[in-house]
């Protein structure tokens, strides 16, 4: 173990993630003890169900091995991490006074399924070559710093997405209800289509029906394009918004501009990751359930 004073500077990092009473873990059993806790501290509360997800890690000296994680019946409820508990709210910024690296060699994430605000949610995630460093501060406590990839330093892997389309609707349209209340709108409807246009491409179809008061009410609906493409550039194209209602139409035709400017920037997927973390391919998938899946060169 070497002293944090020789340990090279590292100029754009995440808060360490604390994991108990220094020293660090030196077994599975431990570490998958203390990432059960962290989990824990980090909902705040909102999670239930989290004693019974199954942690298991292995470990060689500073490295992880493996660490699997099944998050299957898990129910984490909304808000901020840590909201429930004044620990969770805390972030830990230790003094530094003693730093190892480690690599986590295999990092795999199951939940099937998982509910993340009242939506059933299907992952499968494996990731290889994660660097962290072990860091142990003046306090007493030890915990991981993640340490970002680097093109000497890739990571592999692959991820996938799976949510009930049905689901998906009612989660949109109870969080637009709330959007909209508070603008004095009451959402009376909504009704939600989108269509498979190829393995990386969607057309979206929305049509919400909308009351303001005793005497405005009006359908309103919108489309657009979606798709990436093969340099794994995300565009949103041929975005129509319309409404039968004269008034409504006039209001829609106000903002028109401001949505086509904002459709109108593409995203280049790759450009946002890590030098280290390459995307080799995005799908999008839809039938009863929209599945995106994700792999990493």
């Amino acid at each position: 173990m070497s002293d944090a004073a020789q340990h090279p500077a590292r100029t754009s990092t995440p808060d360490p993630v604390p994991l108990g009473t220094a020293p660090r873990p030196t077994d599975g059993a431990d570490l998958a003890t203390r990432v059960r806790a962290a989990l824990a501290e980090e909902l705040g509360g909102r999670a239930v169900g989290l004693e019974r997800a199954s942690i298991d890690a292995v470990l060689d000296g500073a490295d992880i091995v493996s660490a699997d994680i099944d998050l299957t019946g898990v129910v984490v409820a909304g808000g901020a991490p840590g909201q429930a508990g004044a620990a969770g709210s805390e972030r830990w910024q230790p003094e530094v006074v003693r730093c190892e690296p480690g690599t986590l060699r295999r990092l795999r994430v199951d939940a099937h399924r998982l509910v993340a605000v009242d939506l059933p949610v299907d992952v499968t995630a494996e990731l290889e070559g994660l660097r962290f460093d072990w860091v142990e501060g003046s306090d007493g406590r030890v915990g991981v710093l993640p340490v970002e990839p680097s093109e000497a330093y890739p990571v592999s892997g692959h991820a996938r997405v799976a949510v009930d389309k049905a689901g998906l609707v009612a989660t949109a349209r109870g969080l637009l209800s709330v959007l909209l209340q508070q603008q004095g709108i009451t959402l009376t409807g909504l009704d939600v289509d989108l269509v498979s246009r190829g393995p990386r491409a969607a057309a979206l179809r929305v049509d919400a029906a909308i009351k303001k008061g005793m005497f405005l009410s009006a359908r309103v609906q919108a489309t657009a394009s979606v798709s990436v493409d093969e340099n794994m550039v995300l565009a949103v194209r041929d975005v129509q918004l319309g409404s039968g209602n004269p008034l409504v139409a006039a209001l829609l035709g106000t903002i028109k501009g401001r949505v086509e400017a904002a459709t109108s920037r593409d995203i280049d997927l790759a450009e946002k990751l890590p030098d280290g973390v390459r995307l080799a391919d995005v799908r999008l998938d839809v039938g009863q359930e929209l599945v995106v899946s994700a792999r990493l060169a």
